[in-house]
């Protein structure tokens, strides 16, 4: 059986989100990373041949192509039978997805500040529009540190987010120090960064 294809940068931490799903399912034996070079500025042909926004993780499976990495993730859940990572129904369901979306909202932010201070020429960059990306950080944060009890238990695509966009403030934004003040966070994430999986999936440096 033909290998599904996954686009794949390993700096991209919503790539990140899919491999380490993935690995945690042992789905990364079927999985088969094309390595690409995109920006938001000169997409990689590959990908917008698969995904018409131009973004990264992208995955093939035969004449299938879908993205982003919430489709992606939830994709790679159905195609196992391990203990599924989002819960089936009721109250963990809708808590594990919010997770994902507070994750994926930090990363959506960070990303946009990222890209306001190392891609945009100097003299063109907005302060407001930077400060405004850091305060969604902040409070995205704020509210991780308030939900760390239900970041307990067996792993969720909620925690996977979380812990990937907690590791993509590692890499990119490492003076934020947003440990500080969220001691509770700090210990959750250092503990969750153990499993192999996150591990495996630290981006370059």
């Amino acid at each position: 059986m033909a290998k599904m294809k996954l686009l794949y940068a390993p700096s991209s931490p919503y790539v990140r989100k899919a491999m380490v799903l993935a690995m945690e399912t042992g789905l990364d034996r079927k999985i088969e990373t094309v390595p690409v070079t995109t920006t938001p500025i000169a997409p990689a042909a590959e990908v917008t041949a698969r995904n018409p926004v131009s973004k990264i993780p992208a995955l093939i499976d035969g004449t299938l192509a879908l993205y982003d990495s919430p489709v992606i993730c939830e994709y790679l859940d159905s195609k196992h039978r391990k203990k599924k990572l989002f819960p089936a129904k009721g109250k963990a369901r809708w808590v594990a997805l919010r997770q994902q979306a507070l994750g994926d909202g930090l990363l959506d932010a960070a990303l946009l500040a990222r890209y306001e201070s190392f891609l945009r020429p100097a003299d063109k960059r907005w302060p407001q529009w930077s400060d405004g990306q850091m305060a969604k950080i902040n409070g995205a944060l704020d509210a991780m540190e308030k939900e760390v009890a239900s970041l307990k238990g067996a792993p969720t695509i909620g925690h996977i987010t979380i812990a990937c966009a907690l590791g993509y403030l590692d890499f990119r934004f490492a003076d934020l120090g947003w440990r500080d003040k969220r001691r509770k966070l700090a210990a959750w994430h250092a503990k969750f960064a153990q499993r192999p999986s996150m591990k495996a999936t630290m981006p370059p440096g």
